[in-house]
């Protein structure tokens, strides 16, 4: 139980990728401060994680709301440990059909939301001299997609905001990282139906979707101390869909 004695908040905790964010950071013993919009699924998820046995939190907000997460960092505790996950789809949009709200909205939701996150966290990291953050992007952030390009833009932005922050906040022992999925089967991408997501699966070279299990790994390997010399670093569980840099 390496984290534990940690306190880990994980936007977006409700379903997909953030859930088992959530699930896998409070068996490593962190306590969890689980953020979605959707006050059912954060209640669902507390009390699941309590019933294995570990600790959590509820908050019900937008993860837009800055004042909303601050109050609750201040009500917790120190955050030790943040996971940017929230997020919205880019209903596969053309550039035609992204006007200002639903780009607005996009920002808000991905870049704005971290940033607010991570001013409500960053005073207790730096008073421990010791945080890790990790930023879920996107394969779509590094290479695009021919869709939904304010998607891929947010995404682009959350993968640069963890390597400036890797820089910013090194002399205080705080960690900064980002994960960018290939496809992974959750709510928001069977939204577009199960033969779109095998459709995509098949362009990487397992020809196959994670699972969010599979994604949540890797930021227990960044956040745990296996992760201790791992910061500004972007890594890549997706399938081989794409294989970049050198």
């Amino acid at each position: 139980m390496e984290l534990t004695g940690r306190r880990a908040l994980v936007t977006g905790a409700g379903s997909g990728i953030g859930r088992a964010c959530a699930d896998t950071l409070a068996t490593h013993g962190a306590e969890v401060i689980v953020q979605d919009i959707d006050p059912a699924r954060v209640s669902q998820a507390v009390a699941e994680i309590e019933a294995a046995g570990h600790a959590a939190r509820a908050l019900a907000c937008d993860v837009a709301d800055e004042a909303a997460l601050k109050a609750a960092v201040a009500d917790a505790g120190p955050v030790h440990i943040l996971v940017n996950n929230a997020g919205v789809a880019g209903n596969n949009a053309p550039l035609e059909e992204i006007d200002r709200a639903a780009f607005d909205r996009m920002m808000n939701t991905h870049v704005w939301g971290a940033h607010a996150a991570m001013r409500a966290c960053i005073a207790g990291m730096k008073e421990a001299r010791w945080g890790r953050i990790v930023n879920i992007g996107s394969n779509r952030g590094q290479v695009g997609f021919e869709r939904s390009s304010h998607y891929c833009a947010a995404k682009a932005a959350l993968i640069a905001m963890a390597k400036a922050w890797a820089r910013e906040f090194a002399p205080w022992g705080i960690l900064a990282n980002a994960i960018a999925p290939g496809v992974t089967r959750t709510a928001m991408t069977l939204a577009y139906g199960e033969q779109a997501v095998d459709e995509e699966a098949r362009e990487n070279l397992l020809s196959r979707a994670a699972s969010p299990e599979e994604i949540a790994a890797w930021v227990a390997v960044l956040c745990g101390p296996t992760g201790d010399f791992m910061t500004g670093q972007l890594l890549c569980p997706n399938g081989g869909d794409p294989i970049v840099g050198i």
